[in-house]
C-alpha cells in the first residue's frame, strides 16, 4: 500500500493565503478495479498538494472504503467513516479514470450515499484514460456534483493515453504540463473552497 493510500495529514502554517486555517481536501481515488493505476496517479498528485503550504489533505480511497453497493435508510460503520471525512472537507478533488465514456460505479455509490456532505463546496478533477484523457467521465460528474449543489472548477488535470505518460518510477515522463495545470486547478480550488467556507460563516447557503 503506498503512503498516499492513507490519510495525509498537512500541517504547515497557512503563509501563503494568510487566512485562517488550513483548507482542508478530500481527495477520492474512484477506481477499484484490479490492475487498477489509479495508485501512480494518487501518488503523483499528492506529491504535488506536499508542496503547497495552504491544504491539509485527506486521501480517500474508495478501494478501501468498500462501500456497500445497496443504498438503504441504515448505513454501516463504513458510509459514516466515510461521510464524516467528507463533512469535514472544505473541497474535494475526484481522481477518476473513464470506463466506457463515463465514470467507475464505485464513484456513483460513493457520491450517492451521501448529499449534504458535498453542498456548497468545489470540486476539482484529475482525470485519466485513452484518447480522451478521462474527460467524458468529467463532463458527467459536473452534471452529477451540480445536481447536489456543489461547485466544480473550470480546469482540470488529465492524461492522454495515460499508461504512456508515466515511467517505470511512476513519474511523468514530461511533467511540465501535468504540474502546470495541477498548480491551476489547485489555486481555482483553493480560491472556491475558502470564498465557499468564509460566505458560509456569514450566511448558511439556500438549499
Amino acid at each position: 500500500m503506498s503512503d498516499t493510500q492513507q490519510t495525509v495529514r498537512r500541517t504547515h502554517k497557512d503563509e501563503r493565503v494568510g487566512g485562517p486555517g488550513l483548507l482542508k481536501v478530500a481527495v477520492i481515488i474512484a477506481s477499484t478495479r484490479e490492475g487498477r493505476f489509479a495508485p501512480t496517479i494518487a501518488d503523483w498528485f499528492t506529491g504535488q498538494t506536499a508542496q503547497r503550504h495552504d491544504l491539509d489533505v485527506d486521501v480517500i480511497d474508495l478501494a478501501e472504503a468498500r462501500l456497500p453497493d445497496e443504498l438503504s435508510q441504515r448505513p454501516g460503520p463504513e458510509v459514516a467513516e466515510v461521510g464524516a471525512r467528507l463533512a469535514a472537507a472544505d473541497a474535494f478533488v475526484v481522481i477518476t479514470p473513464e470506463y466506457n465514456h463515463s465514470f467507475p460505479a464505485s464513484l456513483k455509490t460513493a457520491i450517492d450515499w451521501h448529499y449534504e456532505e458535498w453542498r456548497a463546496k468545489p470540486v476539482g478533477f484529475v482525470s485519466y484514460g485513452g484518447l480522451s484523457g478521462g474527460l467524458r467521465a468529467v463532463e458527467h460528474l459536473r452534471q452529477v456534483f451540480a445536481e447536489l449543489h456543489a461547485v466544480t472548477v473550470r480546469d482540470t488535470v488529465s492524461f492522454h493515453g495515460v499508461w504512456s505518460c508515466f515511467d517505470e518510477s511512476g513519474e511523468p515522463t514530461d511533467p511540465t504540463g501535468p504540474e502546470t495545470a495541477a498548480k491551476t486547478m489547485l489555486d481555482q480550488l483553493t480560491w472556491w473552497g475558502r470564498t465557499l467556507r468564509d460566505g458560509k460563516t456569514v450566511r448558511p447557503y439556500a438549499a
